[in-house]
Order: C-alpha cells, then structure tokens, then sequence
C-alpha cells in the first residue's frame, strides 16, 4: 500500500493537534483492564477522547454511548471516507495499522453516499442468498470433524483447534473456496488484524487470494455467495467485486471467532449460564447476546472522517480529523448502562441496542449478521453437545488476551473434558 497523493481539496482543514494529554491507543490495559481504562477516560477526558496511534498520529475515540449514537446516525458529517483523512502527509507507505485503517479504494467499506449505496445494491443480496439452515448443517459437519481431531485426548486449546478455524471454513464454504486455502487466510487476516510490521505483506497475500478468487468464478461460476455477486446486473470492475470480497470475509471471520471465543469464556467462568452444559440452549443465546454487550469482539472500529469543522462533546473536531468508533466502551458507558448495575442477564435479554456490529448506514449488514450468529452459536451448541463436560484447564485469571485496542478475542482457552469417540470412529 501507498499512502495517496494528497491535494488541498482532501485535507478540508488544518490536521489535528493533540497536547501531551493525548492518550496512547497502545499498551497492556487495552487488554488486560479495558474498562477501568475507558472509566478513567470518561473521568479525565469526557465521551470524546483526543488519542494518538502508532508513529504519533493523531485521532479521535468516542467512548460515549449517545456521542457515538451521534456520529454514526450522521454520515454527511462523519462519512467513511479515509480520502478525507487530513494526516495522509504524515502516514508512512509501511505504517503498520495502513490495512486496519485503510486507504481510498472502491469498496463497500471505503466509499461513501451513491457510491457505497451502490455496492451495498450488490452485497447485500448476495449475503440474503445463503440459506442459514444449509449454513447451519454445513457448520454442525464442520464443527464435528474438528472435535473429533482432538476430543479422543480430553484436553485441548478452543482457540487454535476449534474458533479459529470453524468460522474461517464456513466463509469458505459460503463463498466457494477450498478448505486449504481457509486456513491459509485465517493466519493471514490474523496478522493483518494485528497491526504489526507484517501486516502490509499480509494485506497483499490477503488481496492476492480474493482477486484469483473473482478470476475462477468468473470463468467458472457456481452455488456460492462470490457467483451471486457477479451475477448482479449493475457493472462492476474485478478489482471492485475483490474488494468487496475482501471487506466481507476479513469483517466476517475474526469477529465472530472472538464472538465464538468470547461467548465460551463467559459460559465457562460464570455459573450463570451452567444450564446451557445441561442442554439448556437459551443459555447460550444469552451468553452470546451479552459477549456481545461486554465483550465485543470489535472494540475499536476505524474509522470516519470528519467532512467539516463541527463540535462534538464539548471537542472541535477538524475537517479530515479521524474519529475512531470506541464500540465496547460505549457499551459499558454508565449514562445508559444504569439498569445493569445489578450484574444480571435478566438485563440483557432481548436487548440489542449495543454498538457491537456498529450503526447507521455503515452498520454491519443484517444478514452479515445473521450469518455470524449461525456460524457462532453453531459451534458452541456442538461442542456443549459432544463436549458436555467441558471445563477450564487454568485459572480464569491466567487467560491471556489478544494484544490489540481493537480487537478483543483471546489467544488461547485450554479446557479439558471426559475423552470420547470420534464421530467418524475411533480417535
């Protein structure tokens, strides 16, 4: 990636400046303590939050619930469109958050108005297309093979042997690739996703594999999601149709691995939801609705980008100055979290209104929704169904986080269970 040319009309304004007070968006208790660390943001800096990113840039965090509801209901006035960015000066070509962050490019995920609207007419018909109990048996075949690679040793690590790999395989599944080359990508999108100095040589693995990808459905189209996308009257360009590949699948499968995770962490830890080990499966929509709530995935979402000088919480906000979307602490802001001081799930059930797959117009589709619940909950009701023993092999304490402000998933969960057969015969 390039950082592109910058001219007067896209800076909009001066860059953002930040004092001293501007808070690191790196650093351990972004995923050992985040809430306490968003409290005392809240405390020291309001809902909106002057932070700087990797390499001294500076940004925006709205950690307010009602702030962020602001932002994201107003795309006139924070669009996604990194084109605006008024820091493209300073961002080196290797900057390492350049794929986290993004750059213009004709994708759903990086225009704005007509043109985003445009693309979401060829999107989101595709996603409609896939049929969530097909989906649901394709996961529940999936799900049992990975189990039975590990369920005959009674002890394993859902991270690697299972989360990891469950979502990543359904996508593929979905969108017409082979079973390889998933768990090729998954490594990649991780590294990606973490932002370091391997993440642009990532990036291009990444966009490698979806442009070969719209290059054999085109030559030879099938049952899948990429072949509905190609078959949409509307033109579009290859490079357009492997973007949006691309926005789908990496938004789509750490997200809902961590959700997968995240979910399995609490129902592990928190006697609250014991039932869901009996076959009680309403305790695992619970739990997945409150990771949702308390653990989501999505911590930080990059980004918007501010089209004019406003005010936003008492803060001037540049033309072109970004504005990150603090989606978990808004989550847990105390303004509109009151109600559930108690600690209770009763608080929770049937309650949507988190940040989790973000708002507005560039909310996470609903079928893209749809399609992570059913990959999620399909393999947690698997292994409660093959695995009904299963418990924590280390203290909840010693459970390590991902290492990454954005994205809050964990790097391992060793359990152990009762041995038992392999679906397929002996282990």
């Amino acid at each position: 990636m390039t950082s592109p040319e910058v001219t007067s009309d896209r800076t909009g304004g001066c860059p953002v400046r930040h004092s001293e007070s501007a808070v690191p968006l790196s650093g351990p208790r972004f995923h050992t303590d985040p809430f306490q660390l968003y409290a005392e943001m809240r405390r020291e800096h309001g809902p909106v939050v002057a932070v700087e990113l990797p390499g001294g840039i500076p940004a925006w965090l709205v950690i307010g619930y009602r702030e962020l509801h602001q932002v994201t209901s107003d795309p006139d006035s924070f669009p996604r469109n990194v084109a605006l960015w008024n820091q493209w000066p300073n961002i080196p070509p290797d900057w390492p958050l350049l794929p986290m962050v993004g750059q213009p490019m004709p994708s759903i995920y990086f225009t704005a108005g007509a043109e985003h609207r445009r693309h979401v007419a060829m999107v989101e018909p595709a996603l409609e297309a896939v049929n969530p109990f097909d989906l649901r048996r394709t996961c529940e075949d999936l799900a049992d093979q990975l189990i039975d690679g590990f369920c005959g040793r009674g002890e394993a690590d859902l991270v690697a042997s299972f989360a990891m790999a469950l979502p990543v395989l359904a996508l593929a599944r979905i969108m017409g690739f082979p079973d390889e080359e998933a768990l090729e990508l998954a490594t990649t999108m991780k590294v990606m996703a973490d932002g370091g100095a391997e993440s642009q040589e990532a990036y291009g693995r990444f966009a490698g594999a979806m442009q070969r990808l719209v290059a054999v459905k085109q030559s030879r189209p099938g049952n899948d999601l990429v072949s509905v996308m190609l078959a949409c009257p509307e033109p579009f360009t290859a490079e357009e149709y492997a973007l949006d590949l691309q926005a789908i699948l990496a938004a789509g499968y750490l997200t809902t691995a961590d959700w997968l995770v995240n979910s399995l962490r609490l129902m592990l830890t928190d006697d609250r939801f014991a039932a869901a080990f009996g076959g009680g499966r309403s305790s695992v929509g619970q739990a997945m609705n409150e990771a949702l709530w308390e653990d989501t995935p999505t911590q930080i979402l990059a980004g918007r980008w501010a089209a004019r000088d406003t005010r936003l919480a008492e803060k001037t906000i540049r033309a072109g100055d970004l504005v990150l979307l603090g989606l978990g602490a808004a989550n847990v802001d105390p303004h509109v979290r009151q109600h559930l001081s108690d600690g209770s799930t009763s608080a929770h059930l049937g309650n949507s209104a988190h940040f989790s797959f973000s708002h507005g117009e560039y909310r996470c589709p609903y079928p893209a929704q749809q399609i992570a619940e059913v990959i999620a909950r399909t393999g947690i009701e698997v292994l409660l169904d093959r695995l009904p023993d299963v418990d924590l092999a280390i203290p909840p304490q010693n459970l390590v986080r991902r290492p990454s402000p954005f994205l809050r998933g964990m790097t391992s969960l060793p359990v152990r269970f009762t041995p038992v057969r392999a679906v397929g015969g002996t282990p």
